[in-house]
């Protein structure tokens, strides 16, 4: 079986901060709160895809965190009025003040491009999540809708940081196997 190609050559872009020339680019940030607690809380919403599915993206991955190489598929919409955005997982970071990663296009999602989400954890305690996105049209309807999409991606953005914030609040959810083993 063959794994798909990106749909984009400058794989990584996000990582390098260095966003390529002949997309829209995307930067918004927002603080989620103080200290390493709520960063770790606010990391793991990230890497487990909790924060998108708390949007309401449906997402399909073989994988409970966005690891490097991970494929998925997000999903926005209800039912039939649904699109489908097929991505991989282009890289990861689980270090001490940073915690994110980045997925990549693949045929058949609506744009071209990258983009990370990234919680970090600055020199004073405030920890910021930050998204992060190089990104052009690639299907007839997101041509059609022209600068609708650059407004809908930076409205995607806050909300991401809306709901991340109220999900670094919550408490702990204990690991995978200890929820199984306590319904036993």
């Amino acid at each position: 079986m063959s794994v798909p190609v990106f749909t984009y050559p400058e794989v990584g872009g996000t990582r390098l901060h260095r966003l390529p020339a002949g997309y829209h680019h995307l930067h918004h940030s927002t603080r989620i709160g103080h200290g390493p607690d709520t960063l770790r809380r606010a990391g793991a919403a990230v890497v487990e895809w909790r924060m998108h599915r708390a949007l309401g993206v449906g997402v399909r991955s073989p994988a409970e965190r966005a690891e490097p190489g991970v494929p998925g598929s997000l999903a926005v919409g209800v039912g039939p009025v649904s699109v489908s955005a097929p991505c991989r997982v282009v890289w990861a970071d689980d270090e001490p003040h940073r915690i994110g990663f980045a997925y990549g296009t693949l045929p058949g999602h609506p744009e071209c491009g990258e983009e990370s989400f990234v919680v970090e954890l600055d020199g004073s305690g405030q920890v910021w999540f930050t998204v992060t996105a190089f990104s052009h049209p690639a299907s007839w309807y997101t041509r059609l809708a022209g600068p609708l999409v650059p407004v809908a991606q930076r409205l995607y953005a806050r909300g991401c940081g809306a709901v991340l914030r109220r999900l670094a609040k919550e408490p702990e959810r204990p690991p995978r196997f200890a929820r199984t083993a306590a319904h036993r």
